[in-house]
């Protein structure tokens, strides 16, 4: 007879029922328990959510759990000065004689860079050029560089609303590369004149015009320096302290505004140095201001006049003037300007200056450098009475000049 316990424990009838019964209850059981979970899942993602709206999250925000970036802005300085001043900037295409002209600015300097282009075709007599300008007032006055226009047969003037309008030059100032044009038209948009003398180097600075032909192109940099002087430039003949600046500058920028940060026009882009990258020139906006208004009012400018070459004087040249008996100079000092030659009949020579002094000091100003008594004398009007200190054979002197009008032969 076989034991109840030798039996296998799933062969007993008891075990089957117990298996049946179990998994009926795990039927029964999970179409009780999942919808309770889901119902809870949706009351805690209602919860979440509530919340958040009390944080003032938007309804699109709800339904996407990744961070919303907020808007970024498009504007900023260079677009609003653009903006502001872009429609008052022109092109002025200028027609002439054509005939072998020296370079205007002397060694170094390429005759076309700025304005005018070389001509396309040298088979006619006349040649064409491409320069831009800015309208200073709503009546159809422009701003522009001399060279661009001066000896001009005919001038356009091309608004950035794609209008041609004929031109006329009231004014050229070679002196200063200035020049005025008048255009028949009314309504017309004006730039916003900065103040030149307030630039400090490292400022921004913005460039209009049109280089190439490319109309309205944009280029931004610095303030690299100002006050540069004609000497430093290359120009000799020209009589501006310039602003210097990397903002890029090419053939056809000639005459457009160099604007500051706040959209001002604080310069007009006029020189570049042959085979220097990153160096432009402007001239500063105050300077302009002034020989604009006298070309306005009477076609022509002055300017204050000595009448004397100068140069800086140093220990070096002191000595080597002192070892030249030819030149019958005796220098005691070596600080200063030395006064080289005396121009016949000038204000100098009626004042009694002579070849060998030394200027020491202008109006109780120091006088260090050349480009001091340039500067001084320029920001001078004609018939000013200047009070020079001069040393003359180790003695001091003083001298009462008062300034005359640059003679239009020396005016390049």
């Amino acid at each position: 007879m076989k034991r109840t316990t030798d039996k296998v424990f799933w062969q007993q009838p008891l075990t089957y029922l117990l298996i049946l019964a179990g998994a009926g209850g795990a039927l029964l059981g999970q179409r009780l328990v999942f919808p309770q979970t889901t119902s809870s899942s949706q009351n805690s993602t209602q919860i979440v959510q509530s919340s958040s709206n009390n944080y003032g999250t938007s309804n699109s925000e709800k339904s996407n759990w990744l961070p919303v970036r907020a808007p970024i802005s498009n504007g900023n300085f260079i677009v609003d000065a653009v903006q502001k001043v872009g429609p008052a900037v022109v092109r002025i295409n200028a027609s002439r004689t054509f005939s072998q002209r020296p370079n205007m600015f002397g060694r170094g300097i390429p005759e076309d860079f700025y304005g005018y282009e070389r001509p396309r075709s040298r088979s006619g007599p006349v040649e064409q050029g491409t320069g831009s300008g800015f309208i200073i007032s709503s009546d159809g006055k422009i701003l522009t560089n001399a060279h661009v226009v001066e000896g001009s047969t005919t001038v356009e003037v091309v608004l950035k609303d794609g209008r041609r309008l004929q031109g006329r030059v009231l004014g050229t100032d070679s002196v200063t590369d200035v020049a005025v044009i008048q255009i028949d038209a009314n309504n017309l948009p004006t730039v916003t004149v900065g103040d030149s003398n307030n630039l400090q180097p490292g400022e921004w600075a913005i460039a209009i015009g049109n280089p190439l032909g490319l109309d309205n192109s944009v280029t931004v940099g610095i303030i690299s320096a100002t006050g540069r002087s004609s000497s430093d430039v290359g120009v000799p003949d020209k009589r501006v302290g310039f602003i210097q600046t990397d903002a890029a500058i090419n053939p056809g920028n000639s005459g457009g505004p160099l604007l500051n940060q706040n959209g001002e026009v604080v310069g007009i882009n006029t020189a570049i140095i042959d085979g220097a990258q990153g160096l432009g020139f402007a001239i500063p906006i105050n300077n302009a201001q002034q020989i604009a208004q006298q070309l306005i009012k009477g076609g022509k400018a002055e300017h204050a006049y000595l009448g004397i070459a100068m140069q800086t004087l140093t220990p070096e040249l002191r000595q080597e003037l002192n070892r030249n008996l030819s030149t019958n100079i005796q220098l005691f000092s070596d600080q200063g300007v030395l006064v080289m030659q005396v121009v016949p009949g000038s204000p100098a020579d009626r004042s009694g200056l002579q070849p060998g002094d030394i200027i020491q000091r202008i109006d109780n100003q120091a006088i260090t450098e050349s480009e001091n008594v340039q500067q001084i004398v320029q920001n001078k009007t004609v018939g000013s009475l200047l009070e020079l200190e001069v040393n003359r054979n180790g003695q001091n002197l003083s001298f009462q000049v008062r300034t005359g009008n640059l003679p239009s032969r020396l005016r390049g």
